[in-house]
């Protein structure tokens, strides 16, 4: 799918990658490997805060202020985090189908969603805030810490927006090498200005830090998407907002945004909880946990995301066998990474944690809840994959329904009952403070139970986003006569793509279940004679619609 020009090795690299074609275990690694590395940034840069903060004059109270005002700062999040997840299924499906009007048009419209939901952020922020840490039990030596960080993050959430947005968009085409540079350089001015800012201004400065940060990358990563245009066409008539576009973003946002918030919500009923104990260390603590799992996290959560783009792109390529050999293929890459990473996060915790701060007891108490939730890390290997694959699919309904089950529900339930018998059993060793991570556990392994049967049975293998009238390289859609032309895309019919194993002079490709000939497959409603299937305001005789609007996701053969 790359442009006819032969381009050297570096601006192979930092380019989009079609992920329909090549051995499917090495587009994974290439995919996956800079998003590890991408991850680890990020984990980095967010441990430099912790790091600083502990080690700083403000001590353990500010540090605990920061890992308590992160849930409440997740429930806003989850608004552009669920447009992300749209952006990013809807991007590989046009990528891998060689759409480049539908391209352009996801891009130009996903931009106006992300500048109007960040001013909505910025403007309702700052009114909730208070409700919400008390709502939330906040201690009152940890209330105008949390406060402070929350305001300040709220001002510059659009750079957090923009950057989540438009690097989705970077990793939907296959190019996650050029994220990875923009969030290494990130995470450099972070860690400087956290070094600059936090000794003076203690936990507002961790925010500025942040903030700052974010917006530069923000703006590096919405100039190398522009600088694709090769790859879409953006004009005056793609920045018109569309709102058959913007329905279908948000409807495949909106599960996971609802999925997100309400988990949010739930981390923080569970922080409520967690605050009754009146103990700051165990705050403190189940902040560092989370820094430390994040690390040990990273493969399967990276591992995951590589498996949604290469879904993606897939199955807008029509290559349903390429998904199921890939996923396969990206389970034994994750157990194999993980069977490295995990016994080394155990055996270099104690070390890791002495980084944050000189504190031992505290130290002692992280290492205990690490060691309870270390093996989820295997139980993940299997099920981010699989969650993957659905994702990618545009099976969001789905995860929304598993995730309001066991991340909300079953987590609420678990949690205050596992501490309730905790402590009406007076337990030493399994106390309140563990009982809240085991909860986590069992809600994790219930989740990955659902993930697999999710998988096997469920309604991800009869979805497709972008499905034209006639599908690419089927008459009257992209790819039949006088469809849009991708750089470098051979011919199927005039400047339509060729798949694997179709017939020349762009002809269908051949379905499970189509008619012999060459025939379109039969869709519910279709005339007779095997014509495509019309569309309201479809145009006669194969000529290529305006694209004016998106069809619904439908079901296909």
């Amino acid at each position: 799918m790359e442009p006819k020009k032969e381009q050297g090795f570096l601006q192979k690299l930092f380019s989009p990658k079609n992920m329909s074609e090549g051995t499917p275990w090495k587009r994974l690694a290439m995919f996956a490997i800079p998003q590890i590395l991408g991850n680890f940034a990020q984990q980095l840069y967010n441990t430099v805060d912790t790091i600083v903060v502990g080690n700083s004059r403000w001590g353990y109270t500010a540090l605990a202020a920061v890992g308590s005002s992160f849930p409440v700062l997740m429930v806003l999040m989850a608004l552009f985090v669920g447009v992300a997840t749209g952006t990013g299924i809807m991007v590989a499906q046009f990528f891998g189908a060689r759409n480049k009007e539908g391209l352009g048009k996801t891009i130009a419209n996903c931009t106006i969603m992300t500048i109007a939901v960040s001013v909505f952020i910025m403007v309702v922020g700052p009114f909730i805030v208070d409700p919400m840490l008390k709502a939330i039990n906040t201690l009152p030596e940890l209330y105008d810490y949390c406060k402070t960080y929350l305001l300040i993050s709220f001002l510059g959430i659009g750079g957090n927006f923009a950057y989540n947005i438009y690097g989705g968009m970077l990793r939907g085409m296959g190019d996650s090498f050029s994220a990875l540079g923009f969030l290494l350089i990130t995470t450099v001015l972070n860690i400087i200005g956290d070094i600059l800012l936090v000794e003076r201004f203690g936990v507002a400065g961790v925010a500025f830090a942040t903030i700052f940060a974010q917006a530069v990358s923000a703006v590096l990563c919405i100039r190398k998407v522009l600088s694709l245009k090769q790859y879409f066409t953006l004009t005056k008539k793609e920045w018109k907002p569309d709102g058959a576009y913007i329905k279908r973003i948000i409807g495949l946002g909106i599960p996971s945004g609802i999925t997100m918030g309400l988990s949010s919500i739930s981390n923080l009923l569970v922080t409520r909880l967690i605050n009754s104990f009146g103990d700051s260390m165990f705050i403190a603590a189940n902040s560092l946990t989370m820094r430390v799992d994040g690390y040990a996290m990273m493969p399967t959560m990276s591992m995951g995301m590589a498996m949604s783009t290469f879904a993606g792109q897939n199955i807008g390529a029509g290559r349903m066998d390429r998904v199921k050999i890939g996923l396969r293929q990206c389970i034994f890459m994750s157990l194999g990474i993980t069977a490295v990473m995990g016994p080394l996060v155990l055996m270099f915790g104690p070390n890791l944690l002495r980084l944050f701060t000189p504190e031992q007891a505290l130290n002692d108490m992280t290492m205990g809840l690490i060691y309870i939730i270390a093996p989820t890390y295997v139980i993940n290997c299997i099920s981010q994959p699989m969650m993957g694959v659905i994702r990618g699919a545009g099976d969001t309904i789905s995860p929304m329904w598993m995730g309001i089950g066991t991340n909300i529900v079953l987590r609420l339930i678990t949690a205050y009952g596992f501490v309730a018998l905790a402590k009406n059993a007076g337990a030493t060793l399994w106390t309140q403070e563990r009982m809240v991570f085991l909860s986590m556990v069992f809600g994790m392994v219930v989740n990955a139970i659902i993930t697999f049967f999710l998988y096997k049975y469920g309604r991800w293998k009869n979805l497709r986003i972008m499905n034209f009238a006639g599908g690419p390289g089927r008459p009257g859609g992209p790819g039949g006569p006088g469809g849009p032309k991708f750089p470098g895309a051979p011919g199927g019919g005039p400047g339509g793509p060729k798949f694997p194993g179709a017939p020349e002079g762009g002809e269908a490709p051949k379905f499970p279940g189509a008619p012999e000939g060459g025939e379109a497959p039969k869709f519910p409603g279709a005339p007779e004679g095997g014509e495509a299937p019309k569309f309201p305001g479809a145009p006669e005789a194969g000529e290529i619609p305006e694209a004016s609007s998106v069809p619904e996701a439908q079901e296909h053969e």
